[in-house]
């Protein structure tokens, strides 16, 4: 509900996320919120870590300073990688994104070394802490501050579509689990003769380290190409195939220029009778409909392919027994070239990374497979690597 009413007081036109200037509103509001509240709960934790004497507070509240200092680098981020794009960058600045995102990993794993060098040292040499009901109502505010925070930045980062503010809620919840870690050390503190801040400071340290640790590997992995989501391509595949003049989808790849600027090439395979002119003026609409339903820039390639229904019978056949080698080998631009003496089969063959050592070993054992079955038949194969899966 207060999420709502933020959102609603501060971002004109909320539900059109597909619109980069919606997007980055969501982007600046998200980054300012968390500048606020995580200040506010730096201040209140160094305040209460000084007066108690509690090096695990101490070390929470430079935490949550981190975090203030990380939501800067997040809104830094937005608004650069909002910039139009230009000669020089001609698919625009949204990788900014992602690189903010790493440099705000760098920032949480070098605090958090910090945080675990402070904490051995008080292990090393434990100092009397003191704690109040004051101290404990701070922690547990903040702690209620926080799981705010959390919620905020998990519906907005959902809501855009933006890995690095759901990072950031990630981030934010395991400094709930951190904050909670310290005040379990100030009660223990405060009711027995165990001293633990140390080892509770050196907790938190590593709570941090860890969430930085996996955040940069996300994030680079982002950055090097990973794998699309496997929802866009079922999306996008069933908008092409929804189109009765497409028999089938191959090669298709993802590029991803930033959050919400993603390119698609994929071939599309159509029937060889069909009319030229009216197969690309489908091609031409099936490309508007992704970029009108999936926000996406679409280049489509005409594969034309043979009905006929011995190739069609061959065809069916070559690709179950690619199948039975492995499952997920499909194949396409399947051609069928007669002679007096023999048939080539030509086609090309997608398979996954796990089959055969490389591209010719995959391809012999589907030469080899495919020739038991056809003995008569050359097979003249190209082995392909999924990009999507």
């Amino acid at each position: 509900m207060i999420t709502d009413l933020i959102v609603r007081a501060f971002i004109k036109d909320g539900e059109n996320v597909s619109d980069p200037r919606v997007r980055t509103s969501y982007g600046v509001l998200s980054s300012i919120v968390g500048i606020i509240l995580n200040l506010l709960i730096s201040i209140i934790k160094l305040c209460a870590g000084a007066l108690s004497g509690s090096i695990a507070i101490i070390s929470d509240g430079f935490n949550n300073l981190s975090d203030a200092g990380s939501s800067v680098l997040n809104f830094i981020g937005f608004k650069l990688s909002a910039k139009k794009p230009h000669p020089e960058h001609p698919f625009g600045h949204g990788r900014i994104e992602y690189v903010t995102g790493l440099l705000i990993s760098a920032v949480i794993m070098v605090l958090g070394v910090e945080v675990l060098r402070s904490s051995i040292e008080k292990i090393i040499a434990p100092q009397a802490s003191t704690a109040n009901w004051l101290t404990l109502s701070i922690l547990v505010v903040s702690i209620l501050i926080k799981l705010y925070i959390v919620s905020f930045n998990m519906k907005v980062g959902k809501k855009i579509g933006s890995q690095v503010i759901i990072t950031v809620a990630k981030d934010s919840l395991m400094d709930v689990a951190s904050t909670a870690a310290v005040l379990i050390s100030v009660l223990v503190s405060a009711f027995t003769p165990l001293n633990i801040d140390g080892w509770c400071g050196a907790l938190v340290s590593l709570l941090i380290i860890y969430v930085g640790f996996t955040s940069a590997k996300d994030t680079l992995s982002t950055l090097l190409g990973r794998t699309p989501d496997p929802e866009f391509v079922r999306q996008i595949q069933e908008i092409v195939l929804a189109h009765s003049e497409v028999t089938g989808i191959h090669d298709l790849v993802v590029h991803d220029y930033g959050p919400g600027r993603q390119m698609v090439t994929l071939h599309t395979e159509v029937p060889a009778t069909g009319d030229i002119l009216a197969l690309h003026d489908a091609i031409d609409n099936i490309e508007r409909e992704l970029t009108q339903k999936l926000g996406c820039h679409a280049t489509i390639h005409l594969d034309p392919i043979s009905t006929d229904s011995a190739v069609t019978t061959q065809r069916r056949r070559v690709a179950e027994i690619c199948r039975q080698l492995n499952a997920q080998i499909t194949i396409h631009d399947f051609r069928v070239v007669s002679g007096p003496t023999h048939t080539n089969f030509i086609f090309d063959a997608v398979v996954p990374y796990t089959f055969g050592k490389d591209a010719d070993d995959a391809a012999e054992k589907i030469r080899a497979a495919v020739t038991a079955q056809f003995p008569d038949t050359y097979v003249v194969l190209e082995v392909d690597r999924a990009y999507a899966q």
